[in-house]
């Protein structure tokens, strides 16, 4: 499946995509573009058979539209990314594919966006309702109902409402039986990226009760509700979607480069475990040590990694933080260290942090050494 997109934003600058919602194309994510292509490539894609979008095959799954996007990402990520990540997010069914995406793939999302949308999108028969509804009247005769659920009483959003004039009558209904189907709740667990949740706080669409679903599942994931939007928060309250997704994103940049920084130095086998044993009640914590330690401090240019290694190791055997000094060990001689240079170190602290100290950091760095050398 090829999809039609557009590619706005300065060469080399990290890829982010962007999903549009049932209905509408990529320009629905007009009003947040010119903010986010200052620092991002933005990639927008129209959904099968909207806007520039071939038509949907019959049996179309969110799976398949998330396979598609992974396929532009990796054409995108090419010139943005020398390590093929990419942040992702979407409105609505452009939200439930981003989920899917970051789901099926945490190694490569680097942040993802969740606007106005659910990991299940109600009970199946009300979509395949409008899936028949729309396949004998066509898309354009439900503007009406779309625009009171997308929008709040007195708001104008015509120009939103007038892309349901470019939608494929089959692929619309293709895309409302992919809605019916959709489940991903059981899959929001394996979601590592920083998420960030948009609700409305008005919204008959999605709720905000199914905002708060994704938020619990999604380990550490922010919730953000805004008040006086429906379904299309993104453009009725476009000023705060956007400032709540830029901090976003600017948060997951350090992230990404702390996590970078934390690999490393500690190595690919130790993260993984640490992300693999990440839960809810510790991913925040996780979040916070990847960004502050390992970027904003791991990453200042004042002193080598050497260096900062040296002070590590004397600062854990001050502190009679054993248990994380065989970690540092093994850090200090990813960084360069050679073993005589941590003995010198483990010297040093004998004098100032005091001799049973550095008996027990001798012992750890011993037994440290003999199981990595």
């Amino acid at each position: 499946m090829k999809l039609h997109y557009r590619v706005d934003g300065p060469d080399g600058a990290p890829l982010l995509v962007l999903g549009p919602s049932l209905g509408t194309t990529l320009d629905v994510w007009q009003p947040q573009l010119a903010s986010l292509t200052r620092e991002w490539r933005v990639l927008r894609y129209d959904l099968p058979g909207h806007g520039g979008s071939a038509p949907a095959t019959a049996g179309m799954t969110v799976d398949d539209l998330a396979d598609a996007v992974l396929d532009l990402a990796a054409d995108g990520a090419a010139d943005g990314a020398a390590d093929g990540r990419f942040a992702v997010g979407g409105i609505s069914l452009g939200g439930a594919v981003a989920t899917a995406v970051a789901a099926r793939e945490p190694g490569r999302v680097r942040s993802l966006v969740l606007c106005c949308t659910a990991a299940r999108f109600g009970e199946p028969g009300p979509w395949r309702e409008r899936a028949a509804t729309v396949r004998t009247r066509g898309p354009a005769t439900l503007a009406p109902v779309l625009a009171s659920r997308w929008f709040t009483p007195g708001f104008d959003g015509g120009w939103v409402v007038a892309m349901l004039e470019r939608v494929d009558a089959e692929s619309y209904a293709v895309c409302c039986e992919a809605l019916a189907e959709c489940d991903l709740t059981g899959r929001l667990g394996a979601i590592t990226a920083p998420t960030l949740v948009i609700a409305g706080a008005d919204d008959p669409a999605t709720p905000v009760g199914q905002a708060v679903v994704l938020a619990a599942g999604i380990p550490g994931a922010l919730l953000k509700v805004i008040p006086g939007a429906a379904h299309l928060a993104s453009v009725e309250r476009a000023g705060d979607v956007t400032a709540a997704i830029g901090d976003h994103l600017a948060g997951s940049a350090s992230w990404s480069a702390g996590m970078r920084t934390r690999r490393e130095v500690l190595g690919d086998a130790h993260v993984d475990r640490a992300v693999a044993a990440t839960t809810g009640f510790t991913a925040d914590f996780q979040h916070l040590i990847t960004r502050y330690a390992w970027d904003e401090i791991w990453n200042r240019p004042g002193l080598d990694r050497r260096t900062r290694s040296c002070v590590t190791l004397t600062a854990l055997v001050a502190g009679g933080h054993l248990e994380e000094l065989a970690m540092h060990v093994r850090a200090a001689l990813r960084n360069g260290l050679t073993p005589d240079e941590i003995k010198e170190v483990l010297l040093q602290t004998a004098v100032y942090c005091g001799v049973p100290a550095a008996n027990a950091a001798f012992a750890v760095a011993q037994r440290t050494l003999a199981e990595t050398l």
